[in-house]
């Protein structure tokens, strides 16, 4: 007989979860999206439908479903299945699971599958500990991290894992997830709640790729309006400010970098101007910026427009003595020009080709003060006056 107590506990207990955590599919027909993924004959559910797993990292964006898909797994496969979050759990605990681990497997042949939340956070020593355990197979490790593993996480757990990348969500996908919400027992469907189209649309939209950010926002909008009548402009309020995927210390630090500047070097001046703003508005140290640009000034434009240098050097200059917010005027002015100069590569050609020289060839021995006259000929050439054009 169940106990009255017990049940109410638990009807409060989920009553304040957030809603993003309610509704986490527990099987994986109902996970939406990636299909690159999960789709027939793929890799991970032919994993988890024959119970064989091995070592994963799921790297992707924010609510993409690396939780969920742990929790999936937590719930379709037969383990002791652990879950922590590597910035609230220290190594010497890590050590104990590990033992445990050992031990329950010399007395019962269970494994042991550790899902390890933000595993970016461990450094790399600290991921260490994991990884005679993980080579034993006396742990199956499921680490989730946003940033790319292939910076972050130590090389030997990677080799030894299989590397899923999660996408973010299609617009479709979320509507899906949002429409769910409003529908399912776990969600709102005991509310009297009316939730316009174009609300739903607008949460989609906005949540650039990220279920929880929808999700979150539609549990606000549904908790802050009594009379349950969502409108698109209640939706706006509710998502006011668009997050951006952005970590200044990971990857996506210099993928963004890496935009900008293949932007100014397609002449592409609309392009340069977004990846740009996306820097700033991310919270980007501007010096860094104004560094980029500066390097882009030489190794891109060069001798095509020698004027470009001097353009980088000012505006750094002023960055360095204006800061933000103002100093994002002469950014955008500088990238305009740099977008739009005239492009050479003749320069950063002309050293590199000269420093392989040196590195691989004989070596030419510069003459001394006392004979000047016996100045060695240079008979490779790195630079011709066409060049320069």
């Amino acid at each position: 007989m169940p106990d009255l107590f017990e049940e109410q506990t638990q009807k409060k207990q989920d009553s304040i979860r957030p809603l993003a955590d309610r509704l986490r599919p527990r099987h994986l027909l109902e996970v939406v999206g990636q299909q690159h993924v999960l789709g027939a004959d793929m890799l991970l559910p032919r994993m988890i439908s024959a119970d064989r797993l091995t070592s994963i990292i799921f790297w992707g964006p924010p609510g993409t479903g690396k939780t969920t898909l742990a929790s999936v797994i937590a719930n379709e496969t037969d383990g002791n299945f652990l879950s922590y979050n590597a910035a609230q759990v220290g190594v010497a605990e890590i050590r104990k699971v590990i033992e445990n681990a050992r031990q329950l497997v010399r007395a019962t042949g269970q494994r042991t599958i550790v899902f390890l939340d933000e595993i970016h956070r461990f450094s790399k020593s600290q991921q260490d500990v994991l990884l005679d355990s993980v080579e034993q197979g006396i742990v199956i490790l499921i680490g989730a991290t946003t940033e790319n593993p292939g910076y972050t996480v130590n090389d030997a757990l990677v080799s030894r894992s299989t590397v899923f990348h999660l996408e973010p969500l299609g617009v479709n996908d979320i509507k899906k997830l949002l429409i769910r919400a409003t529908e399912e027992p776990r969600g709102f469907a005991s509310l009297d709640l009316t939730v316009r189209e174009d609300a739903i649309d607008y949460l989609a939209n906005r949540a650039d790729g990220d279920a929880r950010a929808a999700l979150t926002a539609l549990e606000i909008a549904v908790l802050s309006t009594p009379d349950g009548n969502i409108t698109l402009g209640i939706a706006k309020q509710s998502m006011q400010q668009k997050s951006l995927r952005y970590d200044r210390s990971a990857s996506g630090h210099y993928d963004h970098a890496s935009a900008f500047i293949k932007s100014m070097r397609a002449n592409d001046v609309n392009g340069s101007l977004y990846w740009l703003a996306c820097m700033l508005e991310s919270g980007e140290d501007p010096r860094f910026i104004a560094r980029r640009a500066s390097i882009f000034a030489s190794e891109d434009i060069g001798l095509a427009d020698p004027r470009a240098l001097e353009q980088a050097a000012a505006a750094w200059l002023i960055v360095e003595r204006v800061g933000m917010p103002e100093c994002k005027l002469t950014l955008s002015q500088l990238v305009i020009y740099l977008a739009k100069a005239p492009k050479s590569r003749a320069a950063y050609d002309a050293i590199v080709n000269a420093v392989d020289d040196v590195k691989n060839r004989k070596t030419v021995i510069a003459p001394t003060d006392h004979d000047p006259e016996a100045l060695p000929i240079i008979t490779s050439t790195y630079f011709t006056s066409e060049d320069s054009s």
